[in-house]
């Protein structure tokens, strides 16, 4: 639950004694989760006390500093079985994003500059391609099926001869569909072609073998599992030479240079441990709730013209998450009905951010009025049965001063 300031219509943690103030449910987990108490705990000794720069091991504080982010880096890897050396520790996954794609196609310059990616990936993906396709690489942007996955006939298909890079994502960050990491990654690998994989979405929520599997970089952000804000990694596969984009101290073996935050990296390792020691429980609780949420809409007495459409593969897709389609409502109504009553938001925060149509709901055929008219529910942790049942009754309310007169 979120506090809520009806007075103000924001959320409002900062009125705790105010009488408008109540609680709402937060099913935005897909934005971001809150920072587990625990990790909270982890981190806060390196805030004050053991606050030294860990490039500074010449003396001992810097030493202790530099010890619990080795310590940090190893846990990491050891969640995804890489060696220490390969987990470069970035401020989250879209700076990852832009050193792995940047980093290797000006790395392989003159070997190569064709580069695939999908139409429904992150903007942290999209627009670095775009970048390089300004400075002269080709660009392929693959459609995906009307269940949101792609299709890996197309994919082969699109590789050419001089294909430097594919990049296509674990789990949709909107929809929650989940692609063939490991086809895709056989396919790119009988190729010799570099496959980045951005798992900001999977790492913590669904098993993963990033290295058996054969991808070659790997982008994930802490606070998408209940870690802190401003950190995240880039696995590189060994023997994968990357261009930094930062240049400067020379931190993370040179690929990263800046001052690194120990207390952002040991939250970072401690939310990861946790969230894989209850990845199993958690994801078949959320899946049994997200399919109580979708039976509730599926019961909801819909207004003459309206019409509930499930977004995505039901079948491949984060157990948490769940997106629809309402047609036949004026979007900006609903959802301005809904925020009175529960977080959720209609696509990426990005999308959320510049006021444009989900991208990837028009990838999936929906049109722009369909798009802005869409519903993401992002379950989490805290999320009981009774938020469900709340969600469903807000949905119920809004929808008839939401359709279209």
């Amino acid at each position: 639950m979120l506090p809520y300031c009806a007075g103000c219509s924001v959320f409002c943690p900062f009125l705790p004694n105010s009488p408008s103030r109540q609680t709402i449910p937060y099913l935005d987990h897909n934005a971001t989760t809150p920072c587990d108490p625990a990790v909270v705990d982890a981190m806060a000794p390196y805030w004050s006390e053991a606050f030294a720069n860990p490039s500074q091991r010449g003396h001992r504080p810097g030493l202790a500093a530099a010890v619990a982010v080795d310590q940090a880096r190893q846990t990491v890897a050891d969640a995804l079985g890489v060696p220490p050396s390969q987990v470069i520790f970035t401020s989250g996954a879209t700076e990852a994003n832009n050193l792995a794609l940047k980093g290797l196609c000006e790395q392989r310059l003159g070997h190569g500059r064709h580069l695939v990616t999908v139409a429904t990936e992150h903007a942290a993906v999209l627009e670095p391609c775009r970048y390089l396709e300004r400075l002269g690489f080709t660009l392929t942007v693959l459609p995906v099926q009307p269940d949101g996955r792609l299709e890996l006939a197309a994919l082969t298909a699109a590789l050419q001869p001089d294909t430097v890079l594919v990049s296509v994502m674990a789990a949709n960050n909107e929809t929650g569909v989940l692609q063939d990491v490991e086809a895709i990654a056989a396919l790119c690998r009988q190729r010799r072609i570099a496959y980045h994989c951005d798992a900001a979405q999977a790492c913590g929520h669904v098993p993963m073998n990033p290295m058996g599997w054969g991808v070659d970089l790997l982008s994930l952000s802490g606070h998408k599992f209940y870690g802190p804000k401003g950190v995240g990694a880039l696995v590189v596969r060994p023997g994968l030479a990357l261009a930094p984009q930062l240049h400067g101290g020379g931190q993370e073996g040179g690929y990263r240079s800046g001052s690194l935050s120990p207390p952002l990296i040991v939250g970072l390792a401690k939310a990861l441990t946790l969230a894989l020691q209850d990845q199993q429980e958690r994801g078949q609780r959320l899946q049994g709730l997200r399919e109580e949420l979708w039976h509730g809409l599926n019961g909801l007495k819909l207004p003459p013209g309206v019409e509930l459409l499930r977004n995505g593969c039901p079948t491949h897709s984060l157990p948490h998450t769940l997106n629809v389609t309402v047609r036949g409502v004026d979007g900006a109504r609903l959802h301005g009905q809904l925020r009175r009553r529960v977080a959720l938001s209609s696509g990426s925060s990005c999308s959320s951010a510049t006021g444009k149509p989900s991208h990837v709901l028009r990838a999936l055929g929906r049109s722009s009025t369909e798009a802005v008219a869409s519903l993401r529910f992002g379950l989490g942790r805290g999320t009981t049965a009774v938020e469900i049942d709340q969600t469903v009754a807000a949905v119920q309310d809004a929808l008839p001063l939401a359709a279209y007169r």
